[in-house]
């Protein structure tokens, strides 16, 4: 199969496990919302990896940043009284520099 199919399919995937954990998130259900950051983390950081020497690296450093932001986000709020909620920041950040650092390196992709 493809690189890209099964990458795409790896995406949808991802997108399941991350829409279950934010949905155990808004619904407040502390220990599903819990389990489901290992998959969703697990994933991303596995596209991340098997698109290393590709153009979407970039794309996916962004997707597993902002996933480990908003995880680490979720968790303090479920566990810590939203009193460290800001350590969230860094991985926001990290996504923002990753995903700028993938238009530089690709600056076709703007504009198809």
């Amino acid at each position: 199969m493809d690189f890209f199919i099964r990458l795409r399919r790896l995406e949808n995937l991802h997108i399941v496990f991350w829409l279950v954990k934010d949905t155990c998130w808004l619904l407040e259900l502390k220990l599903l919302g819990t389990i489901m950051v290992v998959p969703t983390v697990f994933l991303a950081a596995y596209m991340l990896k098997i698109t290393f020497r590709h153009s979407e690296f970039f794309l996916n450093c962004a997707v597993l940043c902002w996933i480990t932001a908003n995880s680490t986000w979720m968790l303090l709020e479920f566990y810590n009284d939203h009193r460290y909620k800001n350590v969230a920041f860094i991985p926001f950040v990290l996504g923002l520099l990753s995903i700028s650092l993938f238009y530089i390196r690709n600056p076709r992709t703007t504009s198809e």
